[in-house]
């Protein structure tokens, strides 16, 4: 009994293996036939995108030989696949290798789905007539699992291009902050900026008016290194779009700098973009024409940023004119010649009474009857000069902080005079 239980299982197993071997020979003839069918079906995908897709037919022939080079190898892969899918499970990740890069750039992912969806159905329609009837369903039902494969394939090739072109345009961005930085932004710089979409205009609620085009540079720290640098600059460009102004970001070691494009109010629009920044100061550049002459507001911002702790109770974000002191004293030789023009030079035309009086009333400590006596005049008309040395210079006297930017400019003024636009120091 044993013995013909041995024997019946050794038969099975022989019965098993032979049928292997009749449907492994059965699957290579059809593989073969298939093969010989791969020229018929290229012709057919090629008519049939030339049919069904009219963005295809408008493409340059260099274009569309690109494309059938893909079509061709993408069935040529699959009649390799279909030989053996476990010898070529790679295959449809590779087929779109023989394509060159710009392939990316000349047709969008939605028209290579369209691409591969017809060139799928020219492949069902076609198999019917170029192989025989018993072939066609095992045929057809490759086809959907490889086409499942060539959809994923197609997105990391796209996924693929746009991490290429992320990285790229951060390069290029990083390139662009840092030749305004340098004082080196010409027309090429231009050209680039507008190569990542900045117009420099804007008609939102923080632009001039038509065709606005100012800009300002701000600096302040780098946040945490833990907070992905790609992702800040993302971020900050997208905030800025959604307030209607451009936005250039780029990290320069422990500092983060942004250039702003369409808009006078830049703080406003800054406070928004705080949270962006690291701890510390934030410092917003003077409002430029254009990008080109944008170093104006990024010296004054780097400037700025580099005397601000000398100001611990500065606003954040604080405007770099409202550091000219602190920026002076820090070695900024153009702080020092605006203030000496800007401030010291309005207070000496004419008689230079006002000059005088704001002098002898920052010297007092701030008493206008003690400068009333010092000089002879009623208490009102030292009032009164006052207010007028606020009006002409921006900066009022009886005001603490006013007070010491006026005595930093009176010190520089007479170092600088007469001549207020020398080399400073």
């Amino acid at each position: 009994m044993a013995r013909r239980v041995v024997g019946e299982g050794e038969a099975g197993s022989k019965t098993r293996r032979r049928r292997r071997a009749a449907e492994e020979v059965a699957h290579q003839a059809r593989a073969d036939r298939l093969q010989g069918a791969t020229g018929a079906l290229s012709t057919a995908a090629t008519a049939a995108m030339d049919e069904k897709l009219p963005w295809f037919r408008q493409l340059s022939a260099q274009d569309r030989s690109w494309i059938g080079l893909v079509a061709q190898s993408g069935i040529t892969a699959f009649v390799d696949w279909f030989h053996d899918p476990d010898a070529h499970s790679s295959m449809p990740t590779r087929m779109f290798g023989s394509a060159p890069r710009e392939f990316t750039r000349v047709i969008s992912l939605h028209q290579t789905v369209d691409l591969v969806r017809t060139t799928i159905e020219m492949i069902e329609n076609t198999i019917g007539d170029i192989l025989p009837p018993d072939d066609v369903p095992v045929v057809r039902e490759a086809i959907h699992r490889y086409a499942r494969e060539v959809a994923f394939a197609a997105a990391t090739v796209y996924a693929q291009a746009a991490e290429m072109r992320g990285a790229w345009d951060a390069r290029l961005e990083a390139l662009v902050v840092d030749s305004v930085i340098r004082g080196e932004a010409d027309e090429s710089v231009r050209s680039r900026a507008s190569a990542l979409g900045w117009t420099g205009s804007s008609m939102g609620p923080h632009a001039s008016g038509q065709g606005s085009s100012q800009v300002a540079v701000v600096v302040g720290r780098a946040p945490d290194s833990d907070s992905g640098n790609t992702n800040v600059a993302d971020a900050v460009r997208h905030a800025a779009r959604q307030h209607g102004v451009d936005a250039l970001c780029a990290m320069q070691g422990d500092r983060l700098v942004i250039v702003l494009g369409g808009t006078n109010k830049p703080v406003e629009i800054v406070q928004k973009l705080a949270d962006r920044f690291g701890p510390g100061p934030i410092v917003v550049g003077p409002v430029v024409k254009d990008l080109m002459s944008a170093v104006t507001s990024a010296r004054a911002a780097v400037a700025g940023l580099r005397a601000a702790p000398a100001w611990p109770d500065a606003p954040r974000p604080v405007q770099a004119d409202e550091l000219l002191p602190e920026r002076s004293l820090s070695g900024d030789g153009h702080a020092r010649r605006q203030l000496a023009a800007d401030v010291y030079g309005p207070l000496t035309i004419g008689d230079g009474v006002l000059l005088d009086t704001v002098s002898r009333y920052l010297n007092t400590g701030g008493s206008i009857e003690a400068t009333a006596r010092e000089m002879f005049i009623h208490p009102n008309t030292v009032r009164y000069r006052l207010r007028r040395a606020g009006e002409i210079t921006g900066y009022s006297p009886t005001n603490p902080r006013d007070a010491f930017t006026l005595r930093v400019a009176l010190a520089l003024g007479r170092l600088l005079a007469p001549d207020t636009t020398s080399p400073v120091l």
